[in-house]
């Protein structure tokens, strides 16, 4: 037998446990960052359009004579407002739209976890909105001058990658959301992108909105997020911050394990309805 024949019909070895795991994390965060890199123009109208939605806060903030660094709290709230569009319209609906293509049923039947596919999902999601949140935060920042005084770098990374791991947990436990409420929860996230805006105080302190608000609103991991960069960004940051940085990273550790726990109990129950009773792959009249 020659080699060539030996080679194709020997075994191919299988992956499995952690090594399956982490194969399909690479495999389903590839064609995320691949393909952003195939529609350039998109990054570039999502920059600029993003830019004019800030700027038009920042002229108001200086018409009416507001404090300078609310011009900053802008911009980082425009820029961490990609993160949040990323996972409420890639993450949170992803499987819903893989069920209307007929996908869907592929992840099911597959041997690797609903966890290591969303997972995937979010780590090239992560890499592509975070190579336009910068973006925009230093085009903003460059076009308005904002004056940046950071308080701990290890603070700020802490977190960073905490709101981030929080509001991607979020966005895997939505995700099967979406699938079981279908059509129906597409329309909620439309009507509630709005007031998230406005509850999360992407370009404003969240403190303004009264601590039992600003205390619900503390649900959305963003909304600490946000507060707690902007507390160790700008020199009177802490004045206008909700809460202590050390408590809110606390919360958002506990929002954390709480969201990835939830996340992966629901897409388990997601996976045996679908097995079970085939709902989510097929309609029944």
């Amino acid at each position: 037998m020659s080699r060539e024949a030996w080679a194709l019909s020997a075994p191919v070895p299988k992956a499995t446990g952690w090594q399956l795991f982490l194969k399909t994390v690479v495999a389903r965060a590839y064609p995320r960052v691949v393909g952003q890199q195939r529609e350039r123009s998109w990054i570039f109208f999502d920059v600029f359009l993003s830019v004019l939605a800030i700027s038009a806060y920042v002229f108001v903030y200086r018409a009416i004579g507001a404090p300078e660094e609310y011009v900053g709290f802008v911009i980082v709230g425009g820029a961490m407002t990609a993160f949040w569009l990323n996972v409420l319209w890639s993450m949170s609906s992803q499987l819903y739209w893989e069920k209307e293509s007929g996908n869907l049923a592929l992840y099911i039947m597959a041997p690797n976890s609903m966890m290591a596919i969303l997972l995937g999902m979010a780590l090239g999601g992560i890499i592509a909105t975070s190579l336009r949140a910068l973006v925009i935060l230093l085009v903003g920042s460059l076009i308005f001058h904002v004056q940046y005084a950071v308080g701990s770098i290890p603070a700020l990374v802490i977190i960073f990658l905490l709101t981030l791991t929080a509001l991607y947990g979020l966005g895997m436990m939505s995700a099967s959301l979406f699938l079981l409420w279908g059509r129906e929860a597409w329309h909620l996230a439309n009507l509630a992108q709005e007031p998230i805006y406005l509850l999360s105080g992407f370009y404003f302190p969240v403190k303004n909105l009264g601590f039992w608000v600003a205390a619900v609103a503390s649900i959305i991991p963003l909304t600490l997020g946000l507060d707690g960069m902007r507390q160790l960004l700008f020199p009177s940051g802490a004045a206008l911050g909700f809460l202590d940085v050390r408590i809110e990273i606390v919360i958002l550790t506990v929002l954390s394990v709480l969201f990835l726990v939830a996340a992966r109990a629901l897409l388990g129950y997601m996976e045996r309805k679908a097995i079970r009773e085939g709902r989510l792959l097929e309609s029944r009249r």
